[in-house]
């Protein structure tokens, strides 16, 4: 039995994972998804990994490698420090940011233009180097369901925008924590119809970058709702 450890991404928390989790559950395997410290602007993408650490460790210890990391968009930025951390069998980037080690992430955006999709004002901003103005501030139900809900819903749609957190952007602006990736296993999943996150930038990051094997699939930016018997199923396989 594999332990799924689901990492949220940004303005979100555990609750995201609430349809994926049966159907991981259904087929044999455990998941614990924490809330991260999304709303501290003390914490940085260390301090969002040694939350997911905790977790796992409570969960089945801290020597079981049976352990696949699951990150999905912000989650990214602390993906690898988990693995880092402690052993995991994997790690899957979700529609997930990847960090370059020895940059803020805000710096590498103004490296990459096609990594967010061009999908609102701030895309510009921080594709520039720049943190919009309305930066961390509340996410309208119209913007949230253009960048992350484009294929739910519209009462599935409603019920996660109630619960979206406020965002401090302290992991944007940090410079990364680490040196090296971990020598783990990754996977990156990218979702062909995401408004949040670059497609073709995925693509090229998760095969030139990173060496990891690549999934593509259908829909928006947030599967663990919209298809989440399909996403347990490519999880489960992997």
């Amino acid at each position: 039995m594999t332990t799924f450890a689901l990492v949220h991404g940004g303005a979100h928390g555990g609750w995201c994972w609430e349809m994926l989790q049966p159907e991981l559950s259904a087929r044999g395997h455990k998941s614990i998804a924490p809330d991260l410290p999304i709303e501290d602007e003390a914490a940085g993408a260390e301090d969002w990994a040694r939350v997911v650490v905790n977790a796992i460790n409570d969960a089945v210890g801290p020597d079981d490698d049976d352990v696949v990391v699951v990150a999905h968009s912000m989650g990214g930025l602390a993906a690898p420090m988990v693995g880092l951390q402690r052993p995991v069998k994997r790690i899957v980037l979700l529609g997930a940011l990847v960090p370059m080690p020895g940059m803020s992430y805000l710096d590498y955006l103004a490296t990459q233009e096609d990594a967010l999709a061009p999908s609102s004002d701030a895309s510009e901003d921080l594709a520039a180097g720049e943190l919009p103005d309305d930066a961390g501030m509340e996410i309208t139900l119209e913007m949230a369901k253009h960048l992350f809900y484009n294929d739910l819903d519209d009462d599935v749609a409603q019920r996660a925008w109630e619960r979206l957190r406020p965002q401090a952007m302290t992991t944007f602006v940090e410079q990364c924590p680490f040196d090296q990736w971990p020598d783990v296993p990754l996977t990156y999943i990218l979702m062909t119809g995401d408004n949040a996150v670059g497609q073709d930038w995925s693509r090229r990051v998760a095969r030139e970058r990173l060496g990891a094997d690549l999934i593509e699939l259908e829909g928006s930016h947030s599967p663990f709702y919209s298809r989440p018997a399909e996403l347990a199923d490519v999880l489960v396989n992997l």
